[in-house]
């Protein structure tokens, strides 16, 4: 892709501070970290959003996503992590080539995540959810 950031990062026409690439998958710091050892590992592949990804693609990315995260929880003393991923404007994706975040985390890092209130229509949404997988 000729536009695609991530395409030229593993093109090698821009920088990035690279931990891990093979034949299918590239992995890198990102350049606005939510903690010490946050990676960004994605598809060689052009694809814009998770949704668009070809299932190979995603099983290579799984793996590398196993093994670079115990790395970077090691290299930077981390507790855990949370991995992420951002699909369409909406969700904050920024860059539109499917992309995982692997974020480090330490006790008392004040990165609170998903905080929802409880709702009341959970049958409903299930149902619907099963619904559309049927015919999907």
């Amino acid at each position: 892709m000729l536009d695609c950031l991530f395409c030229k990062i593993i093109a090698g026409e821009i920088s990035s501070h690279k931990v891990y690439e093979d034949e299918n998958v590239f992995a890198f710091l990102d350049i606005k970290p939510v903690n010490p050892g946050h990676v960004l590992v994605i598809p060689k592949r052009h694809s814009a959003t998770l949704l668009e990804t070809s299932d190979e693609d995603l099983i290579h990315v799984m793996k590398a996503i196993k093994k670079i995260a115990a790395a970077a929880m090691r290299a930077v003393g981390a507790e855990g992590f949370n991995l992420g991923v951002n699909t369409g404007a909406v969700a904050d994706q920024v860059v539109f080539h499917t992309h995982f975040q692997i974020m480090p985390r330490f006790s008392g890092d004040g990165r609170d995540l998903w905080h929802g209130e409880e709702r009341e229509d959970l049958v409903q949404i299930a149902e619907e959810i099963r619904g559309e997988l049927l015919e999907g």
